[in-house]
């Protein structure tokens, strides 16, 4: 995620603090010193919040390890002020994956909870738990009954929260996914609604929660909606098959001349058959901007084009390209260019998805070209 910082990683995976983190050490350092606490409660309020996000790191981690356990990688974690998210490089195939992974984080959160008790218990005798008041009692108590709120809170079942993927995960054993993700996302949509109110007469952290679910909801959906569409294709059913090249002794000005002509947007850049590379339409401008309308083509393109070949599975190569932020790809075949892969050719495949009402069938080859 971007303007993060990395905090350090574990099991090769990162952990990010994105910047609007410090609003909230901001937002609760000053808080405190508005209700007439002195600089070193206010400190102490800081570093209870700093423990809370350390418990939710290893929240996140339940989850991350969990899904390891069915292959799944984790991308990285973030953590925002209204809380952790762990990037799962996919969804767990089996709806029972999806139950353990989704429930790990909480169990994480009681887990440190009983062992936060057995702790004040050794400590102080379990009499005096029954004494302490929100955030005015002793800091391990608080701690303890902030990880149960935090379990209970992240069961509710607002999808894309860990119990609305409980929820889905029960529905998708018996309707399929795809069916049980459109209802998991309308029961998180509806949730969402009402934390949103409550909070904005009650807590202001609620609604910036509403929000995030809300819009993760409406993402999820739209995504499992992606695979199903795309569910067994192949890249060439999808690849653009009629397009342009350059070279890379082409100037610029040719390069101008082939954006003007169509809508293609990136082209493959080719020496003696070979692909060296791509000019993605940024790049060009980016260039042209910078002064160089006088460069070739080979000295603005990117490298960094990574072939795929056309019978690769075409969600897996979209997964690719998202994980590396790239909108296009160039296509082989037996060695030879093919085909070009652009993020608006699938999405114009889904589009025909959803206009015919079922699955695309493999056509072969399709797609938009000069």
């Amino acid at each position: 995620m971007k303007w993060s910082l990395k905090l350090g990683s574990y099991a090769g995976i990162g952990v990010y603090l994105h910047w609007t983190f410090a609003l909230l050490i901001g937002w609760v350092f000053f808080s405190h010193l508005g209700s007439g606490d002195t600089a070193g409660q206010a400190l102490a309020g800081v570093v209870f919040v700093l423990a809370l996000f350390g418990c939710v790191v290893l929240h996140e981690f339940g989850h991350a390890l969990t899904a390891r356990r069915y292959g799944v990688g984790t991308r990285d974690i973030t953590l925002l002020p209204i809380g952790g998210v762990a990037r799962l490089e996919r969804i767990p195939e089996r709806p029972m994956q999806e139950f353990w992974v989704a429930l790990a984080g909480p169990a994480v959160n009681v887990v440190i909870a009983a062992l936060l008790f057995i702790v004040l218990v050794v400590l102080d005798g379990a009499n005096r738990l029954l004494e302490i008041e929100w955030f005015r009692g002793r800091f391990l108590a608080q701690l303890m009954w902030v990880n149960l709120i935090l379990a209970a809170f992240n069961l509710l079942p607002a999808f894309p929260m860990d119990g609305g993927r409980v929820l889905r995960s029960f529905l998708a054993a018996r309707i399929g996914r795809p069916r049980a993700t459109v209802i998991a996302a309308n029961v998180g949509q509806a949730m969402a609604i009402v934390l949103g109110v409550v909070g904005f007469f009650h807590n202001p952290f609620l609604v910036f929660i509403a929000i995030f679910v809300f819009l993760g909801a409406q993402a999820e959906a739209q995504q499992v909606e992606t695979e199903s569409a795309l569910a067994g294709l192949r890249v060439r059913d999808a690849m653009m098959k009629r397009f342009r090249t350059l070279s890379a002794t082409d100037g610029l000005d040719r390069a101008i001349e082939e954006l003007l002509a169509g809508s293609q947007q990136d082209f493959p850049v080719m020496d003696d058959g070979r692909v060296l590379g791509i000019l993605r339409r940024n790049e060009l401008v980016k260039a042209l901007a910078d002064g160089r309308r006088g460069d070739r083509v080979g000295d603005v393109m990117g490298r960094d084009c990574q072939p795929v070949d056309e019978s690769d599975l075409l969600i897996p190569t979209l997964e690719a390209m998202g994980a590396k932020q790239i909108a296009s790809v160039p296509v082989l075949a037996g060695g030879k260019l093919v085909g070009l892969l652009n993020l608006e050719n699938i999405g114009e495949l889904i589009m025909i998805h959803q206009a015919l009402g079922s699955k695309v069938a493999p056509a072969g080859g399709a797609g938009k070209g000069q």
